[in-house]
């Protein structure tokens, strides 16, 4: 279990951003790569997951898979702090014995409740990765993401920008993602890519 810190950006319209034109950003960037990433999410029709605050997710990046397990947490002024517990895995099964050592363990061991999983929702997006090396000994992961989510025949855009504290000072991320809403005019994003996930599938269950 690790815990997850990351401020969230959302991005205005639907022209990408080019992020090589801030040389600031460019000058502590020491690793680039672009990344094609599909996630399903993963709770029973009765939404018994996003009840208890558990989000389900597997994710493929190009070969490799991922599954994940987050808590709610708490979000405040576009940070997320929330508990994750995710595990490369060999293919698109969930690893129970995995899953058994977070807070999914109950439904795990819920034969009924396990059996009624299913996907509701993904999202599918590109994503430009760019690892910065900031003061005080600060590595931060920012991900620009650019695609939709989906569920069923409704979709939404996602356009936003995570920068994930990997080490170092919060007060950092914090400036950085300050920096970059002032001079890119983004606003700070409470939600999160499930919970729209959720809400395009209840707009689906109540037509």
């Amino acid at each position: 279990m690790s815990l997850e810190q990351e401020i969230k950006l959302a991005v205005a319209g639907s022209d990408k951003l080019d992020l090589s034109e801030l040389d600031w950003l460019q000058a502590i960037t020491t690793e680039q790569q672009q990344l094609h990433l599909r996630t399903e999410y993963f709770d029973t029709p009765e939404l018994k997951l996003k009840n208890r605050s558990i989000a389900l997710r597997m994710r493929q990046i190009g070969d490799q898979w991922v599954q994940t397990v987050k808590s709610s947490g708490q979000v405040k002024d576009g940070l997320h702090q929330r508990e994750e517990w995710e595990h490369p895995i060999m293919n698109s099964e969930f690893d129970l014995p995995l899953l058994r050592q977070t807070p999914l363990a109950p439904i795990v061991d819920d034969s009924g409740s396990w059996r009624q999983l299913t996907c509701l929702f993904y999202t599918e997006f590109q994503r430009d990765v760019y690892l910065l090396e900031a003061p005080q000994d600060t590595l931060i992961e920012l991900a620009y993401d650019f695609g939709e989510a989906g569920s069923a025949d409704n979709t939404a855009v996602i356009h936003e920008i995570e920068l994930e504290l990997r080490h170092g000072a919060l007060e950092v991320l914090r400036q950085i993602a300050e920096r970059l809403r002032e001079e890119l005019s983004l606003t700070y994003k409470n939600s999160s890519k499930a919970e729209t996930g959720y809400q395009l599938y209840q707009q689906n269950q109540s037509k």
